[in-house]
């Protein structure tokens, strides 16, 4: 090899690493975005007067913008390019969240998180196929994935301490400011560092039906289950969102089958290893926000902790993801096929979170909490780094973004079941409670302070139950479905990645499942 291409390689693999930083620094931003303005919610609502029917709103308006977009972005990631849509993404995240820090009325705020939704649904899938497109090498994206795996599970850990650190010690304005110099490095790097492979984007014509039927199927699922947490599951409007969202999305998927330039090609998602991924992770993520959501209540209100202590007794569980994810994931990729480390992972997590129902009033944080949150850090690390690497592996480079975006759908919907899903279990358990014990605490204000702090622990343990049976469900399906082998044994492809279903798509040839 002459000196000068010896040089070029060098250049391109001290590249790589330093894209890896800019696209784990974005991604840091929009989970941490996740997180981050919950804590800062009861300040900014009675800064800018917003009522307590509308206050779930600087949530929602977010999530139905990123949850129902996702696949739109992950398309224009492909159409565009991954590098132009990551800048975009950036540069339209920095200006809505400057916009939202100095929100001076409830709808300049409401705009701007939608905002922020809309640009971080551009710039999540194109962040996790640039990574996807840039490393191929088995060894390579293991430490990847690992390092991306650790941001993407352990941040919104992270945006709890940082949103209380910031409410505490500056005011609620710096969660939405924060993200600006965050999104101005993340861009500068992106646009002088990040170089896209050519002839990987999809320069078909955009499919228009397929954009609005997925789109309104998705904000009409993740509105449902967030309106279910609020008005019940057996309301009118609930339900009438489930049936909308069920009929939009089947004809979706008719849809799909019958044009030719699917916003969604299914081959991406019938592939039985992608499939397996996409719905293992889903439902992990439901087990995951529902010990997030419970946990912070608990530590909160029964426990009494400050909201920069309860971030910092999350701490643990980051650092145990960080490791899982860098540690045992990324050094065991390359040696043992993905549901060897995913199935046990998420096993793990549901041990820890059966822990987790020893809850009682008076637990210790050393003795119960702790011990909990290392094993789930340990448990999700290990299993998200190879499944992240999984869902994007084997796809052909024209359904990169696509295929990244399911990743993020699959999140997106799966928090969003669990933090309706388990609320609701939690409440109802929680009332139940209350009514059979009612009549032995009444007259003394001490004994109704106890019954009301022991009816909410009840509450929480009995829905973190359904966590463990969701999560031990999550770990079966990645121990059926999921069946490729290790990397480097063999290509990774799609059964609908042939001749056929490539036909008019510039006849790209597959990402390797990446080789040693």
């Amino acid at each position: 090899m002459s000196q000068t291409a010896a040089h070029r390689l060098q250049d391109t693999g001290s590249n790589r690493w330093k894209a890896l930083v800019f696209i784990s620094l974005a991604q840091l931003m929009v989970v941490l975005d996740s997180t981050i303005v919950n804590i800062a919610l009861p300040s900014a609502q009675h800064a800018l007067g917003i009522s307590d029917a509308n206050k779930q709103w600087v949530i929602t308006a977010y999530a139905l913008a990123f949850g129902g977009l996702l696949l739109f972005g992950g398309r224009i990631a492909d159409l565009w390019g991954r590098k132009r849509t990551f800048v975009v993404g950036l540069t339209g995240f920095a200006l809505a969240s400057a916009i939202g820090g100095a929100a001076g009325n409830e709808a300049m705020l409401l705009s701007s998180r939608a905002a922020q939704g809309l640009f971080g649904a551009l710039l999540a899938p194109s962040a996790l196929s640039l990574l996807a497109v840039t490393f191929t090498d088995a060894r390579e994206r293991a430490k990847a994935f690992g390092i991306f795996g650790a941001i993407a599970g352990g941040g919104g850990a992270v945006g709890l301490l940082l949103g209380g650190v910031l409410t505490e010690y500056l005011n609620w304005r710096w969660t939405f400011f924060v993200n600006i110099p965050f999104a101005v490095i993340a861009a500068l790097g992106a646009y002088f560092v990040i170089r896209e492979p050519e002839g990987s984007r999809n320069r078909s014509s955009l499919d228009i039906p397929g954009v609005v039927l997925a789109t309104l199927g998705l904000v009409s699922l993740v509105y449902g289950f967030t309106r279910a947490e609020t008005a019940g599951w057996s309301s009118a409007s609930t339900i009438g969102l489930f049936v909308a969202a069920g009929v939009l999305l089947a004809t979706f998927a008719l849809v799909e089958s019958r044009v030719k330039a699917p916003l969604l090609p299914l081959r991406v998602v019938g592939e039985r290893n992608r499939g397996g991924t996409y719905l293992s992770l889903g439902l992990a993520i439901i087990g995951l926000f529902g010990v997030f959501l419970f946990l912070t209540y608990y530590l909160q209100v029964v426990q009494g902790y400050s909201a920069i202590r309860t971030g910092f007794a999350f701490l643990p569980m980051v650092v145990a993801f960080v490791v899982g994810s860098t540690q045992i994931g990324a050094r065991l990729v390359t040696r043992l096929p993905a549901r060897a480390l995913m199935a046990p992972g998420f096993a793990v997590a549901a041990v820890a979170m059966l822990l987790l129902t020893r809850l009682g009033v008076g637990s210790s944080y050393p003795g119960v909490i702790l011990p909990g949150l290392v094993l789930l850090g340990l448990g999700m690390g290990s299993a998200f780094m190879p499944a992240m690497s999984l869902a994007t592996q084997g796809v052909q480079p024209r359904d990169a973004g696509v295929a990244s975006a399911m990743v993020n759908t699959s999140q997106q919907v799966g928090g969003a079941i669990g933090t309706a899903l388990l609320n609701t279990i939690a409440a109802s358990a929680t009332t139940t409670y209350l009514a059979a014990h009612a009549a032995g605490s009444a007259g003394s204000a001490s004994a109704q302070r106890l019954l009301q702090s022991q009816s909410l622990v009840h509450g929480y343990t009995h829905a973190i139950w359904w966590a463990v049976a969701i999560e031990a469900l999550a770990s079966l399906i990645a121990l059926i479905f999921v069946n490729a082998p290790r990397p480097g044994s063999t290509m990774v492809a799609s059964s609908g990645d042939t001749a056929k279903d490539a036909r008019g798509a510039g006849d790209e040839a597959p990402l390797p499942a990446a080789m040693h």
